[in-house]
């Protein structure tokens, strides 16, 4: 008995020490900062488990209300205004719309909402049929830029949701 509950212990410890014999987890960040004359900034994080990425953001800095967020086409945020990232990732050639519509561009995160402060989260689940995170996955979204814009994506209008200037960049890495 003494025997059993010892390996019981040692198990639990080295699961949760990252020590267990399971499969390193995918996991992807990217750190945005705020485009020229913008003061919006934050972290958000992909892990993919079971088929799906996780992504949780959190974000500050924004005017209050709604503001589209996506994944863009280049991992570059050289520009002031960030146009450097290029267009919304889409790598099925869908048309744009709403993360959870059957159709719409891989990158596609729909809108985040700043409080009062200009603080927001995002906490979605995407499907890796769509895109995953492994550098050799021809539709990898790592090495892409992540944009928040100033103003609502509307979710339809073509190509990319009507959705204003960029406010803030970061580029996708795997860790």
């Amino acid at each position: 008995m003494k025997r059993t509950a010892m390996l019981a212990a040692s198990l639990s410890l080295a699961a949760l020490s990252g020590c267990a014999f399971l499969p390193p987890v995918p996991i992807a960040v990217a750190d945005l900062s705020p485009t020229q004359g913008n003061t919006a900034s934050g972290t958000i994080t992909f892990v993919e488990r079971s088929g799906k990425i996780l992504v949780d953001g959190h974000f500050k800095g924004l005017t209050p209300g709604q503001h589209g967020i996506h994944i863009h086409e280049k991992g570059d945020c050289s520009a002031p205004d960030a146009m450097s990232a290029g267009g919304h990732y889409n790598p099925t050639g869908e048309p744009h719309g709403a993360p959870g519509s059957a159709k719409h561009h891989g990158g596609d995160l729909g809108n985040l909402t700043a409080d009062a402060n200009g603080d927001a989260t995002l906490d979605v689940t995407l499907d890796t049929a769509r895109f995953g995170m492994s550098k050799l996955a021809s539709n990898t979204i790592a090495g892409k830029a992540l944009v928040i814009h100033a103003d609502p994506d509307d979710l339809a209008s073509q190509p990319a949701g009507n959705s204003g200037k960029r406010v803030a960049c970061g580029v996708i890495r795997m860790q």
